[in-house]
């Protein structure tokens, strides 16, 4: 009875019995947004409408046609089910019905019948449920975006997982709080002669002599300071083996961590010491700030320094001995075959531009300079590169920056492909015909256009876009 009470009005003959038919219709069509009139055979005599949204539907054309006519194949259940529990004596429970629409997505209303009068018929009242769909949709959409990011960041870990096992270089992980180690990769275990999972938890430094242990303590604590530090050379207990450190410092997840990276040191002296000469031309080579590569005469490379390393995006000389330098030229097929056949002919190619691709998918454009050794044994190819989008803007002749003349478009083969060519030199000859009628209609626009057959407006743009002359309109 309390929740009758609740539902119903308490005494609605003496508060609402002075409504007429017009009152009681102006109130239903206020409360609702839609309201249906409907007769005892199930077929709409009256409709309200109550919202400007739904009144562009064109809802008139329904009255004389069955409500279940109005309503998609999957509705129309609902509907005979409502207006049987009408017939019944009661009010209907609430009900999803799709209605078609003219804008191409159903119109989602909740309905609910009430039986009116003696002669069977049902009120309808409908709810708009357009907008609560467009918001499930949001959310859906949103649900969905967070799931593809949470895949994304699923496969990244696992590509990174798989790059840290497979990695050639050594790396540990350390914790710069307690100085422990996080992870440590097969190469690291290997090279400090423990398993992985041994590693793991175990302080670091630990198991090096005394002056290794103190040159590490004061390796992390620069880099701790200043974020980088020089690479240290360190030692196992009892001289077992000798390897370069170097450590850099990152945040994750709130955390301070040192990523360690260990290089071995071949200690083999059965080739005998180098002369001083040549150690101090060895050294000047690895520390040049250009690239620098040796390779067999088929280009697989055979040392490289430091700078080519750091172009290309390898850690380790051991990563690209061995490997072509075709795999990081930007023209696969093209580029060594050029440098190769130049080589072979003239024995040295000069500022030979291209592009070199890194492994994690950074280009960079460089200029090649190469020469034959046929006489050493065995034969070897040496190429330095050298980085030229550090140039300034005039040293450094972009494929973006429009050529003014035919050297200039011909320095542009080997950088650009020909189609970039091609559209490069039409370019070129639009410009140089516009200056031509400029000047010899002493700078009249009206007369140039009509020299080269354009409108002015036309005219005026292809101005704008080479920069040229004065660019306000004429009087």
């Amino acid at each position: 009875m309390v929740v009758e009470a609740a539902r119903q009005f308490r005494s609605p003959k003496r508060s609402l019995g002075e409504l007429d038919a017009e009152a009681t219709a102006t109130l239903v069509a206020a409360a609702t947004d839609v309201a249906l009139v409907i007769d005892a055979g199930g077929v709409i005599r009256d409709i309200a409408v109550g919202s400007d949204e739904l009144a562009q539907e064109g809802y008139d054309d329904w009255i004389g046609r069955h409500w279940v006519e109005t309503v998609t194949v999957e509705s129309r259940r609902k509907v005979e089910e409502m207006l049987r529990d009408a017939g019944a004596g009661g009010p209907s429970r609430w009900r999803q019905v799709n209605h078609p629409s003219s804008r191409g997505d159903d119109m989602p209303m909740l309905y609910s019948t009430v039986p009116v009068g003696s002669k069977g018929r049902v009120v309808a009242i409908g709810r708009n449920l357009r907008s609560i769909a467009t918001l499930q949709q949001k959310l859906l959409d949103v649900q969905q975006s967070m799931e593809r990011d949470y895949l994304r960041l699923r496969h990244a870990e696992t590509r990174y997982r798989l790059l840290f096992q497979m990695a050639a270089e050594a790396v540990l992980i350390v914790d710069a709080g307690t100085q422990r180690v996080v992870e440590a990769n097969p190469a690291a275990a290997q090279l400090l002669e423990e398993t992985a999972r041994r590693l793991v938890g175990r302080p670091f430094p630990e198991g090096f002599d005394a002056p290794s242990t103190q040159a590490l303590q004061s390796l992390l604590a620069a880099v701790r300071a200043a974020g980088s530090a020089d690479e240290v050379r360190v030692r196992l207990l009892e001289g077992r083996r000798e390897f370069m450190v170097s450590t850099s410092m990152f945040r994750q997840d709130n955390a301070s961590l040192f990523l360690v990276r260990l290089s071995p040191i071949n200690t083999d002296s059965g080739a005998g010491p180098m002369p001083r000469a040549q150690t101090r031309l060895s050294d000047i080579v690895e520390s040049l700030p250009d690239g620098f590569v040796v390779t067999d005469v088929d280009g697989q490379i055979i040392t490289a320094n430091r700078a080519f390393l750091d172009v290309v995006q390898l850690a380790t000389e051991e990563q690209a001995r061995g490997e072509s330098i075709e795999r990081w030229l930007g023209r696969p097929g093209v580029d060594l075959n050029v440098l190769l056949a130049n080589l072979k002919q003239h024995g040295s190619v000069r500022m030979f531009a291209t592009t070199l691709r890194g492994e994690y998918g950074a280009n960079t454009e460089i200029e090649i300079s190469a020469v034959s050794a046929p006489n050493t044994e065995p034969p070897c190819l040496g190429f330095t590169v050298r980085n030229i989008m550090r140039r300034p803007v005039a040293e450094n002749r972009s494929s973006h920056a429009l050529p003014r003349s035919v050297e200039q478009l011909t320095e542009l083969v080997g950088r650009v492909s020909l189609k970039e060519l091609v559209r490069e030199t039409t370019d070129v000859i639009e410009r140089l015909c516009i200056e031509a009628a400029l000047e010899l209609t002493g700078d009249n626009r009206a007369s140039a256009a009509e020299m080269l057959g354009l409108s002015r407006q036309s005219l005026y743009v292809k101005l704008r876009r080479y920069g040229m002359g004065d660019l306000a309109p004429e009087a």
